[in-house]
């Protein structure tokens, strides 16, 4: 196992994904739980469209036009763009007649499609778009390691600071607004940061995939945990181990894709939770 580690270790690019994917799993993580109990969990999904949307009219820019490829990674062109959208669908799902998941259905569709059309009118980009779709460990740059960084150092910060206020309008946002919590500031707060880890985390996942770092350790946590600061606690746990170890999967086995192997590895970890959620209240009863 050791020799294994090492080996592992050695290569420069898994380094790297690790690094990225497990800053990148701890925070979608806690953010998930929050997300998932409050039925926003699909926003996520909908923001990887829209990411893979901007990546790829951004990917474009850069081969078409010189002054964009002096930026060193798309990702720095379509973070913003994928912020505003956060906000924007999460004011759209809260006060238009287009409701909750029509909306998400709408804005991630039609981005999905714009990066398509990006994709097919610029010659060579085939490649990097599929790694954008499925992900691919190999395409992560030092560039995406410092944003990561980055973005986990805010994400973190700004969940720990303000973690009385999410729990709060997690569980009662009416009552939160009664203490005088702003509940809109807060909800914003939550997808400006959801959009922020999911595009960092699409190099690895891939937009088909990402929105699993989100649901997955949330509702594995919960079919034995019910408390809110045990669940966030054991979802930081589950999500970091699913991801290390469908990592290690797919170096030792080279034909799985790291993206879908963490994926199936969640699922596991989920039925087993599941199965010990149930042997509990078995043993509950009287």
């Amino acid at each position: 196992m050791i020799a294994f580690l090492r080996q592992v270790f050695a290569y420069p690019f898994m380094v790297r994904a690790l690094v990225v994917g497990g800053i990148v799993a701890l925070c979608a993580a806690l953010l998930g739980v929050t997300l998932v109990l409050k039925r926003y969990s699909m926003i996520g999904d909908g923001l990887s469209h829209v990411g893979f949307g901007t990546l790829s009219i951004a990917m474009a820019l850069q081969m078409v036009f010189p002054a964009f490829a002096n930026i060193h990674s798309p990702l720095l062109l379509s973070l913003p763009i994928v912020v505003v959208a956060a906000v924007l669908l999460l004011r759209l799902s809260a006060n238009s007649s287009i409701k909750g998941d029509a909306a998400i259905a709408i804005v991630s569709s039609s981005a999905l499609a714009i990066g398509i059309i990006a994709a097919s009118l610029t010659a060579g980009m085939n490649i990097d778009v599929m790694n954008f779709l499925f992900g691919s460990i190999l395409s992560i740059t030092g560039t995406d390691v410092v944003l990561s960084c980055l973005v986990a150092v805010l994400v973190l910060g700004l969940y720990i600071v303000f973690f009385n206020k999410i729990f709060a309008i997690t569980f009662d946002e009416n009552f939160a607004k009664a203490t005088g919590t702003n509940a809109g500031t807060y909800n914003t707060l939550l997808a400006v940061l959801t959009a922020l880890v999911i595009v960092v985390g699409m190099r690895i996942m891939g937009a088909m995939l990402i929105s699993c770092l989100i649901i997955f350790p949330a509702i594995t946590s919960m079919r034995i945990f019910k408390s809110f600061k045990a669940v966030v606690v054991c979802s930081a746990g589950v999500s970091l181990f699913c991801f290390f170890t469908g990592m290690l999967l797919s170096f030792g086995i080279p034909t799985l894709p790291s993206g879908a192997t963490i994926v199936v590895v969640n699922l596991a970890v989920f039925l087993v939770f599941s199965a010990m959620g149930l042997l509990l209240r078995h043993r509950a009863k009287p």
